[in-house]
């Protein structure tokens, strides 16, 4: 038996700070790849709706509180920059959630274990379970505490949403002209993946990988997004300039 059959270990459940029933932690963590492979065992889509709701308001209610001044309109953009894909894989794998799942051979072959959908229903599937084993505040609390990193740098969550229309806007007030992207791919066509690169007058600006065309360009252009976004944000009195050859 792999080591992803076994429950997962108590260090997952200190990151998560909340004790949630092994069974249910089980099955918040069980693809529905996994489930079919195996009989038709339930997987994780139930509790992943369970989360997606008690997300939604743990993430809007603290919004309201912390931004007073933000009108509907921003607390909508913020809410849905921090609670979107993007921003719940990045969850995933900065708690190491991608080696608890249990994934279908299919999916384990093909990087089942680092696709931003795969990583982000897990996301919610385990909120779920820690709403059903601890209660509304405990989940709340957990909730709370996994998207905090992210509030302070929301823009580029809203931003991986739709990278290239965001990189093009932003190239646009740099006056840097318009992105640019070439593509190349390798493998074989069962695991074939695509190589992007963004360039602004002809200087690669970021490049991104994934498994077609679409997702390799999206994630050249969030790389790209994130640098130029760094050059736009104001130096610090005192910081070191920023290098000639950049």
């Amino acid at each position: 038996m792999t080591s992803s059959a076994h429950p997962p270990g108590e260090e997952l459940l200190e990151k998560l700070g909340v004790d949630i029933d092994p069974e249910l932690l089980r099955l918040a963590l069980t693809h529905r790849s996994y489930a079919y492979e195996h009989g038709g065992i339930p997987h994780n889509e139930r509790l992943e709706f369970l989360g997606d709701s008690i997300l939604g308001q743990a993430v809007t209610v603290m919004l309201y509180r912390r931004f007073p001044e933000l009108e509907e309109g921003g607390l909508a953009k913020r809410r849905a920059a921090v609670v979107s894909t993007i921003a719940l894989a990045e969850i995933a794998r900065g708690i190491g959630l991608g080696a608890h799942l249990l994934l279908g051979k299919g999916e384990e072959q093909t990087g089942g274990r680092d696709k931003s959908s795969i990583l982000a229903d897990a996301v919610e599937a385990v909120i779920g379970a820690a709403y059903l084993s601890a209660g509304d505040e405990p989940a709340t609390a957990m909730v709370l505490r996994l998207v905090e990193p992210l509030l302070g740098d929301a823009d580029r969550f809203g931003a991986a949403m739709d990278p290239k229309t965001s990189l093009q806007e932003l190239a646009a007030s740099l006056h840097r002209g318009i992105p640019h992207y070439t593509v190349a791919e390798s493998g074989p066509d069962h695991d074939k993946r695509f190589h992007a690169t963004v360039l602004l007058a002809d200087h690669a600006v970021g490049t991104g990988t994934g498994t077609s065309k679409k997702h390799a360009e999206m994630a050249a252009a969030l790389e790209a997004w994130t640098a130029l976004s760094m050059e736009r944000r104001p130096r610090r009195r005192g910081a070191a300039p920023a290098s000639a050859g950049s």
